[in-house]
């Protein structure tokens, strides 16, 4: 009994009688820490513009990982974007001074960010650093990874509840629910920006993440302090500016989408604003003709239809339980080109779409929204009892008004003969009227409500309680 007890005691105690096991057990312990952790570099062995081609560690790394280049007063970092057998080639995150030939590069791991509650009300970078002055930002108790995955197709949950967004040609022609993701289909100059500057007034959402891809520097400020106002205290802005390289304008969005799904998880509705989807697409660009993958299309290589998806997809209603990203994304249409490769995989993926025409803007009509061309897949569960038949009367007398203005100008038309035309023509001004909204008039409480007071005014008939008062 006692022989095996000292048996024992030799397996499971101590390892002071054997100094050269103990010391070996003490360097394994070191070097398990995270921050004593052995690091693994390499070498840069040829310097192009906008990326760097590294040798020594293709075995290390992944793509999509993070390294870094420490020589000079701060470390830069660098993103994998292609691995060899022998070499990677990373593109410089903040595209700052070019690294040299021989400089050493160090493996960094995945990128993530902490979100904390506290974020709200605070303007950071693609990287999760403060840009606003207001001193550092807190972290929280979770790290997450910046391209997670979307949750599974059949553990989220159902888009169900509508909600209202206070702008009266959305409200009633496409309207949205909690978890829906919508585009802004526009031109450069049409309006994309002051239509999400209304959407983000909403008054339905907890909180608010907004990414401003690629936007000039002098109108960050105005977002933010005009635009937001006392709606930025609910909100997070990632900023990216167009004169930043395009790791950064990539990762913008990315950044966003990481800290809405961190309010979505605790059960919050969470509205999602990317300003624009095609500047992003337009970095992803940059990035994939840097590491040397071919166009496949009007000069976008295939990388970029797959980027698309991975992001669109994480916004939506999150798992059983928890809350939802509601999103609204905008695309600029190069040309007012409609079918732009961009815009095209977009609609494709989007649950719906704004058509944001050229020719109402020019005409005055803000917000600019054609309701004939544009979408909500989702109307059919925010529409309430006859409101879908009204919806389509309303589309009806539109088409024609706008199908027979060719005929109204040159004299064809006369009154009696046609009367749908006639209704057309009479009520169509009317409700162009009610759709006209600026950026600083109220929002809208009951868009059906305010287009039926309109149109039974346009057309002589008052309200009970204005007959009994007359």
């Amino acid at each position: 009994m006692q022989a095996r007890r000292a048996a024992a005691g030799r397996e499971d105690g101590p390892v002071s009688g054997r100094p050269a096991f103990a010391a070996l057990a003490g360097q394994v312990r070191h070097f398990t820490r995270p921050d004593h952790a052995l690091d693994v570099s390499g070498t840069v062995t040829e310097v192009a513009a906008g990326r760097y081609t590294v040798v020594g560690l293709s075995r290390h790394v992944r793509l999509g990982d993070f390294v870094e280049l420490r020589e000079g007063r701060t470390p830069r970092l660098a993103e994998v974007v292609r691995l060899g057998p022998d070499e990677i080639i990373v593109c410089p995150i903040d595209g700052g001074a070019a690294a040299a030939i021989g400089e050493r590069v160090w493996r960094r791991g995945t990128f993530g960010l902490s979100p904390d509650d506290s974020w709200c009300g605070r303007t950071i970078s693609s990287l999760g650093l403060p840009v606003d002055g207001l001193g550092p930002l807190a972290s929280g108790p979770v790290v997450r990874p910046v391209n997670s995955p979307p949750p599974g197709s059949m553990v989220r949950d159902r888009v169900q509840r509508p909600i209202r967004t206070g702008i009266r040609v959305v409200d009633i022609f496409t309207p949205l629910c909690q978890g829906q993701r919508l585009g802004v289909f526009a031109g450069s100059g049409v309006g994309k920006s002051t239509l999400l500057s209304m959407f983000a007034k909403a008054a339905d959402f907890d909180r608010a993440v907004v990414a401003l891809v690629g936007e000039r520097g002098r109108e960050v400020r105005e977002f933010i302090e005009d635009t937001l106002g006392p709606n930025m205290a609910k909100t997070v802005a990632v900023v990216a500016t167009s004169d930043e390289s395009p790791m950064l304008r990539k990762m913008a969005p990315l950044t966003a989408m990481t800290i809405a799904e961190h309010f979505r998880d605790k059960g919050e509705n969470v509205l999602l604003i990317v300003d624009s989807l095609t500047r992003f697409a337009h970095a992803l660009r940059e990035i994939g003709m840097a590491s040397g993958e071919p166009p496949v299309a009007r000069g976008y290589p295939a990388s970029v239809f797959t980027a698309l998806p991975g992001l669109l997809e994480r916004a939506g209603p999150g798992p059983v339980g928890a809350g939802a990203i509601t999103a609204i994304v905008s695309i600029l249409v190069d040309g007012d080109n409609h079918n732009d490769p961009v815009a095209d995989a977009a609609r494709g993926i989007l649950d719906g779409h704004l058509v944001l025409d050229r020719s109402l803007a020019d005409e005055g009509r803000y917000p600019p929204v054609n309701p004939l061309t544009s979408i909500s897949r989702l109307a059919r569960k925010a529409w309430k009892g006859d409101e879908e038949k009204l919806v389509m009367r309303l589309k009806a007398l539109v088409h024609r008004y706008e199908e027979t203005r060719d005929l109204r100008l040159i004299g064809g038309y006369r009154p009696g003969t046609d009367a749908e035309l006639d209704m057309a023509i009479k009520q169509s001004p009317v409700i162009y009227d009610v759709l006209r909204q600026s950026p600083d008039s109220a929002a809208s409480e009951d868009a059906f409500a305010e287009l039926a007071t309109a149109m039974k005014a346009a057309a002589g008939i008052t309200s009970p309680q204005a007959q009994k008062r007359g």
